[in-house]
Order: C-alpha cells, then sequence, then structure tokens
C-alpha cells in the first residue's frame, strides 16, 4: 500500500502527532481505495486536551460576547468559499451524492450563522418590582469545557448543532471524530485554526471508544452530545447521570411518511424516493417506512414507489457523468454495515413480507470493491415486523397500509422511536390531527425530510432522544449556559 497521509490531533492551537495505540485506515466505501489513516489516542492524550480547555474557559467565558462571535463570522465565510473543497473530502470518505454533501455544508454555515447572534441570543431577563424596592434577574453564563462525540454519517453538520453555540456562548469544546470518516473534521479544523479562535478553545481527537470514556470519566467535561445508536446514547446517558454532566442523546429512528387518499402521486412518489435513499439511508431523518391510508391509496403507491425506485441512479457519488444528478446513491459506509442490512433483507423474507424490489445483487462498474447495495423495497409488512421495528440504517424501505389516518398515527405511536413523521394530503383537518397527535419530536406536512432549519431546534421523543434539550438554535443555549438567578435591594445611603 502506497503512503497514505497520518491525520492528527488538534490540541491547544496545534497540530499534534499523538502517541498513540495504533492507527485504522479511513476507507472510501465506494471503491475501498485507503484514502488515510486516523490514530487512536490513548486516555492521556485526551485529557491533556481537556486541561488545554479548561485552561483556555476563563479567559475565553470572560470575553466579550460580541468578540466571541468574531472569529465565528471568519469561519462562516470560510466555508462558504470553499464548501466545494470539504464537500468533496466528504463524499470521498462517506459515499453520499455530491448534492447532499453540499447541503450538509450550507446547513453548517447556517447554524454558525445562528450562532453569530448570541448578542441577543443569550441575553437573559430582568424583573424590575420582585418585591418592594427588590429587582431580580437571570444571566446566562458559560460553564466549562464541553465534549461532543460525532457519527459518520453527517461528520460536518451533527457537530455543527452543537459547536458554534459551545463557543460563542463562552464555553470551550472538544470533538472526538468518527473514526470511519474524520477526514472532514480534521479540514474543518484546519478552519477553526484559520478563523482565530484562541487556543485551548477548540480541539480535535481522533480514536475509538477510549476518547469517548475519557471525556464521561473526566470531572472538567461539563457536558456531552452524541449522535448514534441508541444503545450507545443510553450508555453514555447513565455514564454522564452518574458524574453529574449535562447530556445530550439522539438515538435511533424509524421515520414514518403517511399518504392519505388525497395525496397527489404525482408530486408525492419522487418526494418519498429523495427521502428514503439520500446517503443510502444512512440518516436519522431518513424515511424508512410508509404508510398507504386505504386500500388503493396503498395499492398504488407500491406499485409507483417500486417503479420510481427504480429510477436511482447507483455509482460512486465522485464519477463526474453523474457527480452533480440529485438520483445519484452511493454505498453504505462499510462491509460491516452492508453485511447488517443483507442480513436485514433476509430476515424481512422470513418474515412473510414481499420483497418487492431487491437491492441485493447490485454491480457498480469500476467499484467492485465498493460497499453497494441497491433500493429495496418491502410490502405487505406488518407493524411489528423486525424490518418495521429495526433502525437498518441502509437503502431498505416498508410499506405498510392503514384503514384509517387514526390507525396510521396508532403504527406510528406504538414504535419506541420518534424522530420524524410526514404525512401527505392537502386536507387541513387531517394534517392538524396528524400534527398534533402524531408521537415524534419533528412533523413534516407534505414534506419527506421534516429537518428544521438551523434556527429551529432539531430533535426527537420517545427512545430516538435521550435529553431534555434539543440540538441547534436558540433551545440549545439553554445546554451550555448555566442560569443564574440574582435577586438585589439596595436602601438609600445615609446622610
Amino acid at each position: 500500500m502506497p503512503d497514505v497521509r497520518r491525520l492528527k490531533n488538534y490540541v491547544n492551537g496545534e497540530w499534534r502527532d499523538p502517541d498513540c495505540r495504533g492507527y485504522l485506515p479511513v476507507e472510501n466505501p465506494s471503491t475501498g481505495e485507503v484514502l488515510a489513516e486516523v490514530p487512536l489516542s490513548t486516555t492521556e492524550e485526551v485529557n491533556d486536551a481537556i486541561d488545554a480547555a479548561a485552561a483556555a474557559f476563563p479567559e475565553w467565558a470572560g470575553t466579550p460576547v460580541a468578540r466571541r462571535s468574531k472569529p465565528m463570522f471568519e469561519l462562516t465565510q470560510i466555508f462558504k468559499d470553499r464548501e466545494e473543497e470539504v464537500s468533496r473530502v466528504l463524499v470521498a470518505e462517506m459515499g453520499k451524492s455530491l448534492p447532499d454533501a453540499r447541503a450538509e455544508i450550507k446547513r453548517i454555515v447556517e447554524n454558525c450563522e445562528s450562532a453569530c447572534g448570541m448578542p441577543i441570543l443569550q441575553q437573559g431577563d430582568k424583573l424590575i418590582g420582585a418585591s418592594y424596592g427588590i429587582d431580580g434577574e437571570v444571566i446566562k453564563l458559560p460553564i466549562g469545557p464541553f465534549a461532543m462525540i460525532a457519527p459518520f454519517n453527517f461528520p460536518g453538520m451533527v457537530p455543527f448543532w452543537f459547536l458554534p453555540y459551545a463557543l460563542a456562548t463562552g464555553n470551550t469544546y472538544l470533538i472526538k471524530a468518527s473514526k470511519q470518516v474524520p477526514m472532514t473534521m480534521q479540514l474543518i479544523a484546519e478552519w477553526i485554526d484559520e478563523a482565530g479562535f484562541p487556543p485551548g478553545v477548540f480541539n480535535l481527537l481522533n480514536g475509538d471508544r477510549v476518547v469517548a470514556e475519557a471525556f464521561m470519566d473526566s470531572p472538567k467535561v461539563k457536558g456531552i452530545s452524541i449522535v448514534g445508536s441508541t444503545r450507545t446514547c443510553r450508555i453514555v446517558q447513565k455514564r454522564c447521570a452518574e458524574t453529574n454532566k449535562r447530556f445530550q442523546g439522539m438515538g435511533a429512528a424509524k421515520n414514518h411518511l403517511v399518504a392519505m387518499p388525497d395525496a397527489n402521486l404525482h408530486h408525492v412518489v419522487r418526494n418519498m424516493t429523495t427521502s428514503c435513499y439520500g446517503c443510502a439511508g444512512q440518516r436519522c431523518m431518513a424515511s424508512s417506512a410508509i404508510v398507504g391510508v386505504g386500500d388503493e391509496m396503498y395499492n398504488t403507491l407500491c406499485e409507483r414507489f417500486v417503479e420510481d425506485s427504480k429510477e436511482i441512479i447507483m455509482a460512486d457519488p465522485l464519477d463526474p457523468a453523474v457527480a452533480d444528478e440529485d438520483m445519484v446513491m452511493g454505498p453504505v459506509i462499510s462491509a460491516k454495515a452492508k453485511e447488517f442490512i443483507l442480513g436485514m433483507i433476509e430476515t424481512g423474507v422470513k418474515e412473510g413480507a414481499t420483497l418487492a424490489l431487491d437491492g441485493r445483487d447490485v454491480t457498480v462498474p469500476g467499484c467492485e470493491d465498493g460497499h453497494f447495495i441497491g433500493p429495496t423495497v418491502f410490502t405487505d409488512v406488518k407493524p411489528g415486523m423486525e424490518i418495521h421495528k429495526t433502525e437498518i440504517f441502509g437503502p431498505v424501505v416498508v410499506i405498510l397500509k392503514a384503514d384509517t389516518l387514526d390507525d396510521a398515527i396508532r403504527i406510528i405511536n406504538e414504535h419506541e422511536y420518534g424522530n420524524g413523521a410526514s404525512i401527505y394530503t392537502a386536507n387541513g383537518y387531517w394534517a392538524r390531527k396528524f400534527k398534533l397527535e402524531t408521537e415524534c419530536g419533528m412533523i413534516g406536512i407534505n414534506i419527506g425530510i421534516p429537518a428544521p432549519v438551523a434556527y429551529l431546534p432539531f430533535g426527537g421523543m420517545k427512545m430516538s432522544q435521550m435529553a431534555d434539550i434539543k440540538a441547534q438554535g436558540k433551545t440549545v443555549i439553554n445546554f451550555f449556559t448555566e442560569d443564574k438567578i440574582i435577586t438585589e435591594r439596595y436602601w438609600e445611603e445615609e446622610g
């Protein structure tokens, strides 16, 4: 194997060659090519970074809020100027389409822009006349170093649900990059350094669970955010509770799309297709369950969705011939992920669901070592089947039938996950009923991916979210600040 780049940690304003426990290959999932090697950092190295963040905190917290926002403005402009560069790095190591990668970077920009409004967003409250001659005040103060454990599917965007707000509120920050897709965050860290944040304010660590465990064990880390499986979120949640840390966990999902009898399938089917197969189904907002309400809608929907699924283009997303096509679908992240997805397809067959479209034997010329699975559709799926209960995290869609809207809502509400759900209808009554009664954190009305813009909170319900404060926007400021309540009175001076 030719020499490949070895990634570094970014600690206290400098790039460090880690004294690590070894390296793992970073693979292009489309081709199998090794792009880089990522270090497995030691506990000692992580603790050095935590110490740097703790040491940098007092001065950064005391910096006027407008001055804390200044490097965030610089970083925002860097993202705008170099969107294509980071998008292509992201595609190479993760496998999503180039249009999807560009959209991810645009959402990073939105979150940076939102955090730049911190001089307004971090303002507290004042109550004049809480009692006779007494006033009350609430001020929002930064707390200390925070940490984030990043996922592979959105290696750029997801950290920026938290990072800009943590820094702009006066905290310092540490990120553990995904060991499968660390190159995107490595490049972003270079830009953060260029933007002018003081040493120690931002730190990047590479590695495996050793890094995460050091975050959880350190008393200097005041809170942790994670996006991952529900099982992993629960482990981190328990550890944070034991050490009195703040915690945010965004877990697994099984997002449903409900098509009512009046839905206009001319518009709806393509919207469903892009929702289900974007990022090869590897996103927390991917729709993987469709519910047709009524026999006629269900039967027509099954036929038309399967036909539209066949229009997906399977390819290396960086192939110049198709790179800018909206309907391109790349590989899943790894051989291990592919094996799990193939096993779930076999489970669906054994459960008695109809395999209406089989994507198991797809071949992409020139990408024989890639981890490709084609669009796969099951019909005749019943609630409670494993393929309906499980987050498959791949291009596998299950279609169920409901007799009424109440039945459709019941299917969603009885599922353990409650991340997002959407309804397709022109009927205002049905839409209102759906958004009020469906137990999911993010609801779409004629929207296939109801992911909110950066200025609104992002998060689910039930076992899709292990936290009471959601990500991004104004709401996340409560996670990164401590309310201090002041009650004050002054007597008139005598003489």
